[in-house]
């Protein structure tokens, strides 16, 4: 049991000799693929897996570089639709609802775009629909974190301030020290990745869509954010208290968005 109520079954699937860990809710419910940003990993949605379940059954995998899954050789935009799709074909699951934060959010409307046979519903969390910004990542503060420590109190003094974010998911390595649960300059890459002009992505399906915005976003204005909604079709807009990560700072209010939504699904 993860603490909330729902069983948790950890699971894995080999990719080209690199494992993916995820996390399935279990259930009989229809499938929720959910997908976590930078910084975080699939456990951050087990309280919304409890708030929707038994209707609905949340999979969250650690997306590659994050939590048990393994470090790879690139963090593109291609590289997540990928494991996504794979992961769905592992557990034979042909059509589910893609929910993602932040550049999870961005992968969710994109496997959407490029597999659209194989997404029902869409629900992007704070996830930019384009961002051209060619400067430092606002993620540039980890480069300063050490990835390992040779034990669990140096990590958690090493990290100071991130330490009530970061401290439940550190993880301790085969030679008996500890390690975040990403690497710092992964992240900067993958964050990279993640910028550019998404517009042909997020207009070109017509399936529901639910864009959540917190209304103290670091990310995206509320301007951005009614431009999102309003320029793609069969989208409404869920606005959270809080900032970029919604589905933390407003967890009840934002599980009831989600599930409001799907409630709307046929």
């Amino acid at each position: 049991m993860n603490g909330t109520g729902v069983t948790a079954i950890r699971g894995e699937l080999h990719i080209d000799g690199r494992r993916l860990s995820y996390l399935d809710f279990g259930g009989p419910g229809r499938p929720l693929l959910a997908l976590h940003g930078h910084l975080y990993e699939g456990q951050t949605w087990a309280q919304l897996a409890q708030g929707l379940a038994p209707q609905w059954r949340v999979i969250a995998p650690d997306q590659r570089g994050h939590g048990d899954s393994d470090r790879a050789a690139s963090y593109t935009r291609d590289d997540y639709v990928a494991d996504a799709i794979a992961l769905l074909d592992h557990l034979g699951i042909d059509e589910a609802v893609a929910l993602g934060h932040s550049g999870g959010g961005i992968t969710a409307f994109q496997i959407a775009a490029w597999h659209p046979e194989r997404v029902s519903a869409i629900v992007n969390v704070e996830g930019p629909v384009c961002d051209l910004d060619d400067g430092p990542s606002p993620l540039s503060f980890v480069l300063s974190l050490p990835y390992t420590a040779p034990d669990r109190q140096a990590l958690l003094d090493a990290i100071g301030p991130l330490a009530p974010m970061l401290g439940d998911k550190l993880r301790s390595t085969a030679d008996g020290g500890w390690c975040l649960p990403f690497h710092p300059q992964d992240t900067i890459t993958s964050e990279q990745g993640t910028r550019g002009d998404h517009w042909a992505d997020w207009t070109s399906t017509e399936c529901p869509a639910l864009f959540v915005l917190a209304r103290d976003s670091q990310v995206i204005t509320p301007e951005e954010g009614r431009e999102i909604v309003t320029r793609r079709a069969n989208t409404r807009l869920a606005e959270l208290h809080g900032d970029h990560f919604a589905h933390t700072t407003d967890p009840d209010g934002f599980a009831a968005a989600v599930k409001d939504f799907l409630n709307t699904l046929s």
